[in-house]
């Protein structure tokens, strides 16, 4: 690595610092302020045109991005609105480059419509980078939560949309062989992507060495999306995959320290990696300039025709998402009351107490089920507590952005492509544009809809408190009943279960002074407790991903402390 690149490198990271603190000090998001930043550079007399590699984005960037986001992604809300996002991710983007497709076609002939559906393409995804800032406004959950994965999922069918666009313009279309790609895709995707998380998870509970089980988490991304890419499927889905079954399996496999120092490093990582895609589109904007006017091809011309893209691109979302999913909650709901009533049908009589016909079911099918009705009833809570009203689709429509992904698949395309260089500056302008102008509007539309969240972006406290005693109750049970044991499975001393509580459960008596080593495992006895009632907890669907995660990281840091207490007194 020379000198001048290493310079380089350790500027963009102050820079991306900067605009990070100055973000929080003037009320605009942070990767709008890279973006700009990324341009005035670019335009200075001394600075050379510059052209980042594709590659670098598709395969060194992406991946490490998406599994840090599908580690820390909701699965509890991604499994109930999982139609929507599919819908969003798979049919929105298909219905998207075809349309675009059409409309290149008609403006560009010459281009032909295989190539006019790649560009299609190319413009259909949302950006998951661009998700972080609608992330940092405060919109309600379930918004984010719908927008993140149709962004972790769609670069798949664009990508392999645009593959299957590339390859008819060398040969002929067929629409079997397309369906099969994707299918392909999709699947090659899954089986490889669980197999390396599932893999993972076993090799870094075996792995004691706290630096080699690090390494281990940071080449979880790559070891998904390199095979899977060989074998023909979608490199960035594998990535995400792996990120969900790692980020579902850590409360299973991984020790505390652990889950704390991978939230660290993969925020860090995320922090800088978003940092630096934003930056770079800002630079590159002066190079695609230059290269779109050296092919004769016209600066306002591209800029006019990236402007009507962007706009058929909203129409046919707001088209899409409005009608689409104003229904999808009350059609959810229903089937989901459906499946409960159908688990709890009784006879009738109308003899029969209200009372006693309840009794019926519980002591029926009802007992028999309880724990998937239990499911059941809250998901039905879920959509009734959180609909989504013409308000928040009018939100995840405009949050819509595209991004680095754009950008950087329609770099991707062979040198000989028609009107390659039109094609990237389009694809520029839209992507940049998209996010600048929906990027720094966004807030001002999310205040006039009134859908700011009055708690601010954590969980909300009174669920926090609630998820507490459920499992402070855990812990005072187990150690009223005296089924506690050490991690060896030995015994405690009767004087320990006689303390009248612990640090953790309720006010530590001083005047007990049992052996200070017993006192410590003991503590560590409750929090295990705590825990495998919290993992039930998650499992029973009756409260926020958000929550459960805050208060499992109240666990591992009071197991992290006491373990650190524990060792000095060994």
């Amino acid at each position: 690595m020379s000198v001048e690149l290493l310079v380089v490198i350790l500027a963009g990271v102050l820079v991306i610092v900067l605009a990070h603190v100055l973000s929080s000090r003037i009320g605009v998001a942070g990767p709008l302020i890279l973006v700009a930043i990324g341009l005035a550079v670019g335009q200075l007399p001394w600075v050379s045109a510059i052209s980042v590699a594709p590659e670098l984005i598709l395969v060194g960037v992406l991946p490490p991005l998406l599994y840090s986001a599908a580690v820390s992604a909701p699965a509890i809300e991604f499994r109930r609105d999982l139609s929507t996002i599919s819908g969003l991710s798979v049919l929105l983007v298909i219905i998207s480059s075809l349309v675009l497709g059409l409309f290149f076609f008609l403006i560009i002939p010459e281009i032909g419509f295989p190539l006019a559906v790649a560009l299609g393409a190319i413009l259909s995804p949302t950006d998951a980078v661009a998700t972080s800032v609608v992330r940092k406004l405060g919109v309600p959950r379930r918004v984010v939560t719908v927008l993140e994965g149709e962004s972790l999922l769609n670069d798949a069918t664009a990508l392999v949309l645009l593959r299957t666009a590339i390859v008819a313009v060398a040969s002929s279309f067929s629409l079997l062989a397309a369906v099969g790609s994707f299918i392909w895709a999709v699947f090659a995707a899954l089986v490889v992507g669980a197999f390396v998380g599932l893999l993972a998870l076993r090799l870094r509970a075996w792995t004691t060495s706290a630096t080699a089980n690090t390494a281990i988490g940071l080449t979880v991304p790559y070891l998904a999306y390199l095979p899977t890419e060989a074998l023909g499927g979608s490199g960035l889905v594998a990535a995400v995959i792996a990120g969900v079954v790692c980020g579902q399996g850590a409360l299973r496999w991984l020790t505390p320290e652990q889950r704390t120092s991978d939230k660290l490093n993969w925020r860090t990582i995320e922090f800088l990696l978003e940092g630096a895609i934003f930056l770079i589109m800002g630079l590159e904007l002066y190079g695609i300039v230059e290269d779109n006017r050296a092919a004769d091809e016209g600066l306002l011309a591209g800029l006019g025709i990236a402007a009507l893209a962007f706009v058929i691109l909203m129409l046919v979302r707001a088209l899409y998402v409005i009608p689409v999913l104003s229904l999808h909650t009350a059609r959810v709901r229903r089937a989901v009351q459906g499946r409960i009533d159908a688990s709890t049908t009784i006879p009738q009589d109308d003899d029969e107490s209200r009372s006693s016909r309840w009794q019926k079911v519980i002591g029926s099918r009802a007992a028999r089920n309880s724990k998937r009705l239990g499911k059941l009833r809250a998901d039905v809570s879920y959509f009734e507590s959180s609909p989504l009203t013409w308000k928040h689709n009018t939100i995840i429509v405009w949050a819509g952005m595209r991004g680095a992904v754009t950008l950087a698949a329609a770099q991707t395309l062979p040198e000989n492509t028609p009107k390659r260089d039109l094609i990237i500056f389009i694809a520029f302008v839209v992507a940049a544009g998209s996010l600048l102008l929906q990027g720094l509007t966004l807030p001002y539309l999310v205040r006039l809809l009134g859908l700011l969240r009055p708690t601010g972006g954590g969980p909300p406290r009174a669920e926090i408190r609630e998820i507490n005693r459920e499992l402070r109750k855990a812990a005072s049970t187990a150690r009223e009943n005296h089924t506690l044991v050490r991690a060896d499975k030995t015994e405690f001393p009767d004087g320990v279960f006689a303390l009248p509580g612990s640090w953790f459960v309720t006010a530590r008596d001083p005047a007990a002074q049992p052996d200070r080593a017993d006192e410590l495992a003991f503590e560590l006895a409750l929090v295990a407790v705590m825990r495998a009632r919290l993992h039930e907890l998650g499992r029973s669907g009756r409260h926020t991903t958000s929550a459960l995660r805050y208060a499992l990281d109240e666990l591992d840091a009071y197991e992290i402390s006491v373990t650190l207490q524990l060792g000095s007194e060994e």
